[in-house]
């Protein structure tokens, strides 16, 4: 039998550490396993030292990584000062989508592997994308909200307050990743015409019955815009004063991606103005929101939590990957989800 790998399980409140013990176990491979829990969400995450969106700090981490060669985590946080006290390790597996709490470029001169886990909440959100649309476009919250206070807001069924349809309505996705498709393909059963703006994705990737259309057109002609890209230095704030402005009179707007993709006091204009109808936002700018934030006095906007990716389903998926890549990893085997494979991606 293979020597058993001395490994941290570093999960949360939401990526169990029982979750990633019971699917390493079941993978067979030997581990050695000690764990360490992370307080998110119950504390927010948030930058530590270089790195973003992590939990735990620096000095926990390094006394629990001493003697360490693998990690599989969700938000612990890898810097370069992590690194360059934890000389055992060379395997660290994130179960995001993406590893934005890992120093990606010094774990690579430390020759760490990194993993994570693309797509794990690809579903989760898309579901979640087209019931902030609804809750937006029918004014479901604020009926909620209205009906507890002890309010009967039928004067929402007059013609001028009434809400929108998604059948029948054009709805531009800003983003045909793993999250787009799945919206553009509900949405096509729902009724909706579905265009499509995405300057990276190769022609097989955009769904079928969908049009491809540049960001002016897609502003331009759709009752609801829904945002589904990659914060990068080019697409943060793409959504500015004067893109809002070129939205359709009367549109909506959603977003599950990114909070910085959009200007949210541009934002709070439009909706105050009447130039936008409403808006369903999970993710904002500014995290948690701000009491002074424009957003909480707009009217017909739907704020939730940062909540798209949040389901039982998510959490269980995401272990499943990160620990078949620990598995593979221990076993010398091919990774599927490296991020830096120039580091090599097996145990020696």
């Amino acid at each position: 039998m293979a020597d058993r790998v001395p490994a941290l399980l570093a999960g949360d409140h939401f990526v169990l550490n029982r979750l990633l013990a019971t699917d390493l176990a079941f993978g067979g491979a030997a581990w050695d396993l000690r764990e360490i829990e992370l307080a998110w969400p119950h504390v927010p995450f948030g930058p530590v030292a270089e790195v973003d969106e992590a939990s735990g700090t620096e000095d926990e981490m390094i006394e629990a990584l001493q003697g360490v060669r693998a990690c599989i985590t969700q938000m612990a946080p890898l810097t370069a000062r992590i690194l360059g006290e934890c000389p055992d390790l060379e395997f660290f597996a994130v179960s995001r989508g993406g590893p934005v709490n890992v120093n990606l470029a010094a774990a690579t001169a430390h020759g760490v592997t990194v993993t994570f886990a693309p797509g794990r909440n690809a579903t989760a959100t898309a579901e979640y994308t087209v019931g902030l649309m609804l809750a937006a476009m029918r004014r479901i919250a604020r009926s909620d909200a209205e009906v507890r206070t002890g309010r009967w807001p039928s004067s929402l069924y007059a013609y001028t307050e009434a809400g929108l349809e998604l059948a029948g309505s054009t709805v531009g996705l800003i983003g045909a990743g793993s999250v787009g498709r799945r919206v553009a393909h509900a949405l096509l059963g729902m009724g909706a015409e579905v265009l499509v703006h995405d300057p990276y994705a190769c022609p097989s990737g955009i769904p079928s019955g969908t049009r491809r259309v540049g960001l002016d057109v897609l502003l331009d002609a759709s009752a609801v815009v829904s945002l589904h890209a990659r914060l990068t230095d080019e697409t943060r704030g793409l959504l500015d004063a004067r893109r809002l402005a070129a939205m359709r009179p009367g549109s909506v707007l959603v977003n599950t991606a990114r909070g910085a993709l959009v200007d949210h006091g541009a934002l709070a204009d439009a909706l105050h103005s009447g130039h936008l109808y409403a808006a369903g936002l999970d993710v904002v700018d500014l995290e948690p929101l701000p009491a002074d934030h424009p957003l909480r006095t707009a009217p017909n906007v739907v704020l939730t939590p940062h909540l798209a990716g949040a389901s039982r389903a998510v959490a269980e998926r995401a272990s499943r990957i990160v620990t078949s890549e620990a598995t593979r990893w221990q076993r010398g085997e091919p990774l599927l989800h490296c991020a830096n494979p120039a580091v090599g991606t097996a145990a020696p």
